[in-house]
């Protein structure tokens, strides 16, 4: 509690610091700002800004004789901070108007965070075999061509020793064509036994290609193939990368077999996502009108990350249902730069349909907290800006409804409004004059 408590000191002093830099000459120094000052004069339970007129709070005087939200020391106690203009200038706060929205509806299902198959590839064996090395691991860069893994198989022993048998059986055919053509050019052989012998030729061609095809089709390369000796002939088969990427899924430990149905790796990128959702069949029609009139926004949340959600927006619904579940596929696109998503997650799902009715709303980071009481910080003139009850409705994309306390045309803090609450309640921290 204690490290807490001085965490949040340190923010709010950063907070006091920050909007103190529009007034570089401050009217009181330290010990004007206490001399003769006592917990008189200071209700305990006193009525909060929030309950106050605005009228009020800026006629309002403090105990240096000015006018409280003037006073560098006290502005605080009547819920106002002065910003200027620079603060604007250097990114710090940005100001928004409420804006009148048409409401997006969420719908709630159900998903799995998968891979984005356009980004990955998975790595199997064309037949079953022994793995003898593995050449990278998991989360290891790998360039296109990279070996992977090394794997022993009886199958491949069999294709190598029947490629180099038709290789033999090629050059002998081609050096008996050769001979024979040579013959029948000095009327020594018929032309039977040329036409025989390039059959023969053709046909240790063709033997040759189909046991070289072979190989390559279960995976090794055609430079190691073409390169195949009876000296290096063992069998052994190399898994290389089939594509640049990171190594994603690793299923591949030495001694173990591989068989053709399993993956043995995945590689490729994970920055961005798919979550596949369930669809049930009477919300098909107002998932389908809606994809219709724009892209659907949608909200991602996972156990692993509470309280966080994650954009996506919706980009495929299937068009088949399934018959044992009655459910329609729909799939989103999420962004995962930092790779915080993990493939095989299950996922909270909203998807925002377009609603017809409209609502008044505010960027989230606005409405802000206080003894559970939501408030917004509202420009009054000049530099100044106070906060002013609000009630909120209903959260969506990033929105939040706004239902009473503003009537559409202020100017309120968006980003930067959670510096303006630390200064604004230095107050339960012990900043500030003592009372």
């Amino acid at each position: 509690m204690k490290v807490l408590f001085h965490k949040n000191l340190l923010v709010s002093a950063l907070a006091s610091l920050t909007l103190a830099a529009c007034s570089p000459n401050a009217r009181h120094d330290d010990a004007r700002d206490h001399e003769g000052h006592d917990n008189e004069g200071h209700e305990e339970n006193e009525v909060s800004d929030l309950d106050r007129p605005v009228a009020e709070l800026f006629a309002a005087s403090c105990e240096h004789n000015i006018k409280t939200h003037e006073c560098d020391e006290c502005r605080y106690e009547v819920g106002v901070v002065k910003a200027c203009a620079d603060l604007f200038d250097g990114g710090l706060f940005k100001t928004v108007k409420p804006e009148k929205r048409s409401v997006s509806v969420p719908l709630a299902l159900t998903g799995e965070v998968q891979f984005d198959e356009r980004r990955v590839t998975h790595v199997s064996t064309q037949t079953e075999g022994i793995i003898r090395k593995v050449h990278v691991m998991l989360g290891d860069r790998v360039d296109s061509g990279q070996p992977l893994i090394d794997l022993e198989s009886v199958a491949v022993g069999d294709a190598e020793a029947a490629y180099l048998e038709a290789r033999g059986i090629l050059k002998l055919a081609s050096r008996n064509h050769d001979r024979v053509e040579a013959l029948r050019k000095e009327a020594i052989s018929s032309e039977k036994e040329l036409l025989l012998a390039r059959q023969e030729l053709d046909a240790a061609q063709i033997r040759t290609n189909g046991a070289f095809g072979k190989l390559v089709r279960l995976g090794m390369a055609p430079s190691s193939a073409r390169a195949l000796t009876r000296a290096k002939s063992r069998g052994r088969l190399v898994l290389r990368a089939p594509a640049a990427g990171t190594v994603l899924e690793m299923h591949a430990v030495a001694g173990e077999i591989a068989r053709p149905e399993t993956s043995i790796a995945t590689i490729g990128e994970n920055s961005s996502l798919w979550v596949w959702a369930d669809l049930y069949e009477q919300d098909v029609a107002r998932v389908t009108r809606g994809q219709a009139q724009q892209s659907l926004k949608a909200q991602i949340d996972v156990k692993a990350f509470p309280g966080e959600h994650f954009p996506g927006t919706v980009d495929f619904v299937s068009p088949a249902m399934s018959e044992s579940s009655r459910t329609v596929k729909l799939r989103i696109a999420v962004p995962n730069s930092e790779g915080r998503l993990l493939a095989g997650m299950f996922a909270g799902v909203k998807i925002f349909l377009p609603g017809d009715e409209s609502a008044l709303t505010l960027p989230k980071s606005a409405a802000l907290e206080d003894d559970r009481r939501t408030f917004v910080f509202v420009h009054h003139e000049g530099d100044y800006y106070v906060r002013r009850p609000v009630v909120t409705g209903r959260t969506f994309d990033g929105l939040v409804e706004v239902t009473n306390g503003l009537a559409g045309s202020e100017v309120v803090i968006a980003d930067g409004a959670f510096l303006m609450k630390s200064d604004v309640l230095r107050s339960k921290m012990g900043a500030g004059c003592a009372h």
